[in-house]
């Protein structure tokens, strides 16, 4: 069984359909997507009707949750985005508000979740204390999912950031994020999954995409345009 799972579009058409292509071309069983699924400036109407054609959301992201909020809880400038979003997508999306926060597949060997069980504001891997932040103990990540007796593999997205894992015959994926990248490396990412005699193997994928176009659609449409732009085409931390 082949199981392709994106995360993070954050509203980018053009690292989305990259990532289609190159997913098609090795024509998983099924795709999984695990949110953060129009938050960004880079044409999010046509990255959100793309991904309900191809790869629906599976769960909900935490920027998701910005246009399920009240908007007088949402401080002034994610307010502007989600009025853009609003704009763009002629209202909120009815879909994003039924988004469980985790689903299960593959006979619930495969476990989903935007940033942890928990919460998709969490993070799977890494643990707060306090103001600071540390990689989550093998004990912890079980923990996490000790619910879940039947999961062997637990992927994630939400720190845009690839990572693997095993821990007592579980593995743990960060998917890394199509669109948003923060580490140097535009590049649009996923992941595949295939079940093999019994065992699952993780390959990520990376795939180029038109980074400019996609600069320059958010410079010329998105509220905070340039910020993106450069983002998008550094794929460093705006």
């Amino acid at each position: 069984m082949r199981v392709a799972i994106l995360s993070d579009v954050h509203g980018n058409r053009f690292a989305l359909e990259a990532v289609l292509a190159d997913l098609r071309s090795l024509a998983p069983d099924l795709i999984c997507n695990l949110g953060d699924t129009v938050w960004g400036g880079a044409d999010p109407a046509g990255a959100w009707a793309l991904q309900m054609r191809e790869a629906p959301p599976t769960v909900r992201g935490n920027t998701d949750e910005f246009l399920l909020a009240d908007p007088a809880e949402l401080d002034a400038e994610t307010r502007v985005g989600r009025e853009f979003l609003e704009r763009e997508l002629g209202g909120v999306p009815p879909e994003l508000a039924a988004l469980p926060v985790t689903a299960t597949v593959a006979d619930g060997e495969v476990l989903l979740a935007h940033g942890a069980p928990s919460s998709p504001w969490d993070a799977l891997f890494l643990v707060k204390e306090g103001d600071a932040v540390r990689p989550a103990l093998p004990v912890e990540m079980l923990e996490r999912v000790a619910a879940w007796p039947a999961a062997r593999v637990v992927v994630v997205g939400h720190t845009h950031k690839e990572q693997v894992a095993t821990r007592r015959g579980v593995t743990f994926v960060n998917a890394g994020s199509v669109s948003r990248q923060g580490h140097g490396d535009p590049a649009a990412r996923w992941v595949l999954l295939e079940r093999r005699a019994g065992f699952w193997n993780v390959t990520f994928r990376r795939t180029a995409y038109d980074v400019e176009a996609a600069a320059r659609w958010a410079e010329a449409h998105a509220p905070n345009g340039a910020q993106e732009a450069r983002q998008l085409r550094t794929g460093l931390p705006g």
